[in-house]
């Protein structure tokens, strides 16, 4: 049975490969691994760097490019 975490992993690993190659993904993989990466402080750059309202921007473009085709079914409890 594949857990969901194991099942992210698996998406992301295709992604990475898919974009990246199997070299670059490797390069990737060894970086972020390194004890001195700071996930929060390089996404805290990566959106410094951006214009105002590219962030909106590319989140509409991605949806559009994206639609959502599931069967969502909302809980209330």
């Amino acid at each position: 049975m594949i857990t969901n975490i194991e099942y992210v992993i698996h998406r992301g690993m295709d992604c990475l490969l898919k974009t990246l190659g199997p070299i670059e993904t490797a390069e990737f993989i060894m970086n972020i691994k390194t004890d001195s990466f700071d996930y929060a402080k390089w996404r805290k750059h990566f959106f410094d760097n951006m214009a105002e309202g590219e962030f909106h921007e590319e989140a509409i473009a991605y949806a559009k490019a994206h639609p959502y085709k599931g069967n969502a079914k909302i809980i209330i409890d």
